[in-house]
Order: C-alpha cells, then structure tokens, then sequence
C-alpha cells in the first residue's frame, strides 16, 4: 500500500476501530496524510486521488510551511 498522496510505501496504522477488522486509521510518514481505510477511493488509492491535490517529495521540501492549527476562540467550550 502507498499513500494516496505522495506515493510514499512507508505508511503507520494510527489506530484501529474498535471492532476488530473494520476499519484503520492509516498516515503516511513523508506528507503526514491521514484517512481511514473505509474512505472512498478518491481517498484511499493513489490512481483515484485527484491529481491536483497529489504531491512530490519536492513539493514537499519546497513548502514553506506547514500551517498551524489557530487557538481556540476565546468562550468557546472545549
């Protein structure tokens, strides 16, 4: 299996559902993409994944930054 995204082989299981066998929570190591197996094929399987959205070890090296994730509001219940 490669990620959908990058093409990349090396990919961890970051968790599992908690019936055995119906679901994994996959994330390739290069891009840091994440989907679980169950998704559709525009998500899971890089020849369905939509081209525009793909990207390549330079792509990656040449990004600037990856965005952070902005604090919650101020009042918002966690």
């Amino acid at each position: 299996m490669t990620c959908p995204r990058c093409a990349h082989d090396t990919l961890d299981t970051v968790t599992t559902s908690p019936v055995p066998g119906v679901w994994d929570v996959l994330q390739c190591v290069r891009c840091l993409y994440m989907w679980r197996t169950t998704e559709p094929d525009r998500r899971t399987r890089r020849e369905a994944y939509p081209v525009e959205f793909r990207m390549t070890q330079a792509d990656i090296e040449a990004a600037p930054e990856v965005p952070v994730v902005p604090p919650l509001a101020a009042g918002r219940a966690h």
